[in-house]
C-alpha cells in the first residue's frame, strides 16, 4: 500500500453534474484518473461527447447523460441509468450552475430567479435525496456540493446566485448531520475566482476594474484554474476524508481572508 492509497477511487462510481465543462469537467477527469467510474450530467450534447471522449481516454468506465437539472422528472431516470450502466452511486458532486447577472433584485425577473434556484439549489436537494437513499442502504457514500465566494459575500449584481450559493453551505451542514449515522459524508468546496466560461465576462475590457480588484484582493495574485479544484474534490470523495463532514473548503487563493 502506498502512502496515497487512501485517495484511490478505484471501484467507486461518481456522478458529476455540469461535468462537461469548467470545474465539473476538471473534477470528473480527476476522479477518472484516480480510478473512479464517472458519469457526467449536462445539457449540451456536444460538450458531453467531448468530455466523455477525454474520460474514456483515461481508461476509466464513463458515460454522459443529457439531462436538464431544472426538469425534476428527469432526475431519477438519469440516476437510474448510471446505476444500470456503472453501478450504485458512491460519490455525487453537485456542481452544475448558472448565473443571472441581473444587476440586483429590482432588475431580476421571476423567470431568472426561478431558473437559478432550480438549477443551483433545488437540484442539489433532489439529487442528494436520490443518491443518499441508495448510499444509506450500503452504509457509505460521499456528497460534495460546490459553493462559491458568494456563499459568504453578498452581491448586488447576482442576488439569485448568491442566495443559492449561501443556501448550499447550510444544506451541506444539515445533510451532514442527518446522514453521518449512515456513513455518508457531506461536504462542500467554495471555489474562488476561477477561469471558466461563466466568469469569462469579468475578464473583458468592459469589466477591467472588477478583474483588477479580484486579482489585487487575492493573495495568490491570479485567477484559479479549474484543475485546481480536482484535488480537494478527490480528497472529499476518498476515504482520506472519512472523518470530515459538514465542512466547506475554500479554494480561493486566499481571497476570503482579506
Amino acid at each position: 500500500m502506498t502512502e496515497f492509497a487512501s485517495f484511490d477511487l478505484t471501484g467507486r462510481v461518481a456522478i458529476v453534474t455540469g461535468g462537461n465543462g469548467g470545474i465539473g469537467r476538471a473534477i470528473a477527469l480527476g476522479f477518472a484518473r484516480a480510478g473512479a467510474a464517472v458519469a457526467i450530467f449536462g445539457r449540451n450534447e456536444e460538450k458531453n461527447a467531448a468530455t466523455l471522449a477525454e474520460l474514456e481516454a483515461t481508461g476509466a468506465p464513463a458515460i454522459s447523460v443529457r439531462v436538464d437539472l431544472t426538469d425534476r422528472a428527469a432526475l431519477e431516470p438519469a440516476v437510474r441509468r448510471v446505476e444500470a450502466e456503472l453501478g450504485p452511486v458512491d460519490i455525487l458532486v453537485n456542481n452544475a450552475g448558472i448565473v443571472s447577472i441581473s444587476g440586483g433584485v429590482l432588475q431580476e425577473s421571476l423567470e431568472s430567479w426561478d431558473e437559478v434556484i432550480e438549477t443551483q439549489l433545488n437540484s442539489v436537494f433532489l439529487l442528494s435525496k436520490l443518491a443518499a437513499a441508495s448510499m444509506a442502504q450500503r452504509e457509505g457514500g460521499k456528497i460534495i456540493n460546490v459553493g462559491s465566494m458568494y456563499s459568504y459575500f453578498g452581491s448586488g449584481l447576482v442576488p439569485s446566485y448568491s442566495a443559492a450559493k449561501g443556501a448550499i453551505v447550510q444544506l451541506t451542514k444539515s445533510m451532514s448531520i442527518e446522514l453521518a449515522p449512515h456513513g455518508i459524508q457531506v461536504n462542500a468546496i467554495a471555489p474562488g475566482w476561477v477561469e471558466t466560461d461563466m466568469t469569462a465576462p469579468i475578464r473583458t475590457e468592459e469589466l477591467e476594474a472588477m478583474n483588477d480588484e479580484i486579482i489585487s484582493r487575492t493573495p495568490a495574485g491570479r485567477w484559479g484554474q479549474p484543475e485546481e479544484m480536482a484535488g480537494p474534490a478527490i480528497f472529499l470523495a476518498s476515504q482520506a476524508s472519512d472523518f470530515v463532514t459538514g465542512e466547506t473548503i475554500r479554494v480561493d487563493g486566499g481571497y476570503a481572508i482579506r
